[in-house]
């Protein structure tokens, strides 16, 4: 099953939700599809510069280690040289910092990833679960 433009709105509408209703700074917000690809984007008024590339290498970082990137982030404390050796190739987007969930239907099946950069990793993190958690009956479906 693929993730529709229509659900990774959705997603990304429960983020900014719950981003303002726990006064979250200015989100950039992605959402992509399990080939990596884009599927919708949006950069709240007064996100810094750097914010879209650093939500993309979460998402990313997501979908290609197969983890959330809190889990990620873990490992990483547990086995630097391969982390440092990962993040040296080229081409690779990987952010080690929480905001990247992947989304999953309900069979555990990746159906691609969503990534967060504004706040605190832990605050990106909590947004990123609830835009998931507003669509989590529809991911149920699929």
């Amino acid at each position: 099953m693929t993730l529709t433009l229509a659900l990774a709105e959705k997603i990304i509408d429960g983020t900014r939700l719950y981003a303002a209703e726990n006064n979250i700074k200015p989100l950039a917000v992605v959402v992509l599809d399990a080939g990596a690809h884009p599927v919708a984007f949006k950069r709240e008024d007064k996100a810094s510069l750097y914010r879209f590339d650093i939500a993309m290498a979460k998402a990313k970082g997501a979908l290609g280690m197969g983890f959330n990137t809190r889990d990620i982030a873990e490992k990483a404390k547990n086995n630097p040289v391969f982390f440092a050796s990962v993040t040296a190739i080229n081409g690779i987007e990987l952010a080690l910092s929480p905001g990247g969930n992947l989304i999953k239907d309900a069979n555990g099946n990746i159906l691609g990833a969503i990534g967060i950069s504004g706040d605190t990793g832990d605050n990106d993190e909590l947004c990123a679960q609830a835009g998931i958690d507003a669509v989590a009956a529809q991911l149920e479906n699929l």
